[in-house]
């Protein structure tokens, strides 16, 4: 049951980001909106709990999740093998970046701490 309770919580975080993008026709796509919703919610034990139970369930069966990607990429062959070294050095790219700013903003963050602590 708490499971359900989680996922209803979800799907219903990720319509309200879907409803805002739509309404304010915003940039980014519903799902990130619904995230973006969802964290502050966790801070509230009557949410966080049955949040984490559907957590679990999907991460457990994560793999199923590629399925669709794995079926996309076949279908789109042609588009791959068009468009597949630029795609190649998109994906690198970003995942460097990706890396790179996953390290630096926390250390840039722990720096301006340390500094605010001893001022």
């Amino acid at each position: 049951m708490q499971a359900l309770r989680g996922l209803a919580i979800l799907l219903l975080l990720q319509a309200a980001g879907e409803a805002l993008a739509r309404a304010f026709a915003l940039p980014f796509p519903g799902p990130v909106i619904g995230l973006a919703l969802l964290l502050p919610l966790l801070t509230v034990a009557s949410l966080r709990e049955p949040v984490a139970e559907v957590a679990r369930i999907l991460l457990a069966h994560l793999s199923l999740l590629f399925v669709p990607i794995g079926v996309g990429v076949v279908a789109h062959l042609s588009l791959l093998s068009q468009h597949g070294t630029r795609l190649i050095i998109v994906i690198v790219l970003s995942t460097w970046i990706g890396m790179a700013m996953t390290a630096l903003v926390p250390q840039m963050l722990l720096k301006r701490e340390s500094d605010g602590s001893h001022g």
